[in-house]
């Protein structure tokens, strides 16, 4: 009997633990393809930036996109440091660090210290720090090449995206950079996170004090187009408001000029995406890396791409820009180049990391509870003179110890099922269109297969949907769908009696795009745009992604939010009315 009930409950707990897995799996899918599918939506949008200044009327007001506002190119460096101590005054109320150049390991440590305590670094002395930073950034090649005979070992870390945690407690694990403990951090400092900017000043105060021990890579986030949509923008508008507009130029000029690769002991190359099967070193290293635009489909394989399993080399239509690349380019690039290992980063990993193309390519990611509270781990990689890599694992946690799993894997579960809900609420028309095409007797339900075949016609996001059914879509008594309970419990935030209906979903659905589009227009961040303006950006806009631009629709809406009639609105708060809100979170707060 004490036999039969431990086989019974060992039988229990592994059901149970397979059904957790199963639900903690299938919620990173979702928030890895919701990711990737917003990642598309901003390339498109880069693009669409390029159709702007051919095609609008005042193209003075985007050409900023394309250049510098903080500080005038060609203005000597050490000129630059003291223009901004005579004009930027360092209060006494002030606690912070108070730098002086050229750095020293006591200010990194003070700069640590205030980080820890949530303190900011003022103004004058963050200038001060980027004028330095892109001085020596300039001199450096776009390939830096590093030698293992001058250390006993290098670290290497992938995306810290703000987690200015991760940071802390890599160094508190690993050591401080210094001469004799190397580092090299692969790109995607910033967004995401709350402290993009810290990161930044410790990893740039680091790269001063020792420019030969400490390297940087640039990543597919080091870009001012993409920081408007992921929140880096925000974070230093809101931390620096006097002086966000110059820290942000000169940090557009700065990631411009980080190095694209690390080659060690020339066996080992480190990028921040991938390769493609045009990728030449020997052009990567001559280009003139400041100058994106001129060179943006290299730049883009580097920064972009994935390896896959599958041999061949084919454009990554999960993100939209960069190629997945096989084994077969990495033997192919390897052979040309004589190359050992492929360090990459770029990829969200469970445990950090991925060992691929039969040990030749490793995704290190260092960003731990990337996607939410416990839903994975961050890692490092300690490469040792015989460029053996070596795993380090970690997680920054203040609540994850007091929570079970099941806890944990709810949580997770709970917030990617809300993302996708958003996701499916914001394409209504277009699933209600689809599945309508497989109701052919009007009864308002289909069959499950018709179901899932529909939602992935429309979202295109490569996820199970027949096992996701339960959690988004009710059945009906003769077993089929009812297609229409997808889109229950789910409405548009403070809808506006003046927004049509087909327009409140444009809207909805191209929100994220709009906002940085009228941020790049509102140059003095005062949150406000013409209406001449709104509307020559709208009508550009939907003529480039040929959607109903509801001309009519939106002028009238527009006039009717212009309150006080002086010919300019709040975007925000126009663009905040158009966002999905969960019903039941609603009444439950």
């Amino acid at each position: 009997t004490v036999i039969r009930a431990a086989i019974l409950i060992q039988n229990w707990y592994r059901f149970t633990m397979a059904r957790l897995e199963t639900r903690r799996r299938y919620s990173l899918s979702i928030f890895q393809s919701i990711e990737y599918a917003d990642e598309q939506d901003q390339l498109q949008l880069s693009n669409f930036f390029t159709f702007m200044l051919d095609h609008c009327t005042h193209p003075d007001s985007v050409s900023q996109i394309f250049t510098t506002p903080g500080v005038p190119q060609g203005v000597d460096e050490d000129l630059c440091l003291r223009e901004f101590e005579k004009q930027i005054d360092v209060p006494d109320s002030y606690y912070g660090p108070r730098l002086s150049f050229p750095l020293t390991v006591e200010d990194a440590n003070a700069l640590l210290h205030a980080f820890r305590n949530k303190q900011l670094l003022h103004a004058r002395y963050v200038l001060q720090l980027l004028c330095e930073t892109r001085r020596v950034l300039k001199e450096m090649p776009n390939i830096t090449h590093l030698s293992t005979s001058y250390s006993k070992e290098i670290t290497i870390c992938g995306d810290l995206h703000g987690n200015l945690d991760d940071l802390l407690l890599i160094f508190y694990k690993n050591g401080l950079p210094s001469e004799q403990n190397h580092y090299i951090f692969n790109g995607d400092f910033v967004d995401r996170g709350k402290n993009s900017m810290e990161i930044l000043i410790i990893l740039f105060a680091f790269l001063l004090i020792y420019p030969n021990h400490l390297h940087l890579n640039r990543g597919n986030h080091e870009d001012y187009i993409i920081n408007l949509r992921y929140g880096f923008t925000k974070e230093v508008v809101k931390k620096y408001k006097d002086h966000g507009k110059q820290i942000l130029g000169l940090l557009r000029d700065i990631f411009s000029w980080l190095p694209l690769a690390t080659i060690i002991d020339s066996k080992v190359l480190i990028l921040h995406g991938g390769i493609s099967d045009t990728t030449d070193l020997e052009f990567l290293n001559a280009l003139e890396r400041n100058k994106v635009r001129d060179h943006r489909i290299h730049i883009l394989d580097i920064l972009w791409s994935d390896p896959r399993s599958q041999n061949g080399c084919r454009p990554n239509k999960g993100r939209g820009g960069g190629c997945y690349f096989g084994p077969d380019v990495t033997a192919k690039l390897f052979k040309r180049y004589n190359l050992k290992m492929l360090i990459r980063s770029h990829e969200f990993k469970p445990e950090g990391y991925e060992i691929s193309h039969d040990g030749k390519v490793i995704t290190i990611f260092s960003a731990s509870n990337y996607y939410e509270e416990g839903s994975n781990r961050g890692a490092y990689i300690k490469l040792s003179p015989e460029l053996t890599p070596r795993f380090v694992q970690y997680q920054v946690s203040r609540q994850t110890k007091r929570r079970n799993l099941c806890q944990r894997v709810g949580t997770i579960e709970s917030s990617a099922l809300k993302s996708l809900r958003e996701k499916i609420y914001a394409h209504r028309s277009e699933l209600t269109s689809a599945f309508a095409q497989h109701d052919h007797n009007g009864t308002g339900t289909i069959p499950v297969n018709d179901w899932a075949a529909a939602m992935e016609s429309v979202l295109q996001l490569d996820l199970p949907w027949r096992m996701l059914r339960p959690q988004l879509a009710q059945m009906s008594p003769d077993g089929e769908v009812d297609f229409m309970s997808c889109f229950y419990d789910l409405k548009i935030g403070q809808p506006m009696k003046e927004a049509q209906p087909a327009l409140v979903e444009t809207l909805c659905r191209y929100r994220k795009d709009l906002e940085i589009i009228f941020n790049i227009i509102d140059k003095d961040h005062s949150g406000l745009i013409s209406l001449e303006e709104f509307g020559q950006m709208w009508k550009l806009f939907t003529s480039h992604l040929g959607i109903d631009g509801c001309d009519e629709s939106i002028d009238k809406l527009v006039l009717s939010i212009d309150y006080n009639k002086d010919g300019y609105i709040d975007f925000n708060e126009f663009l905040e009315a158009f966002h999905v809100v969960h019903r039941l979170e609603k009444k439950a707060n």
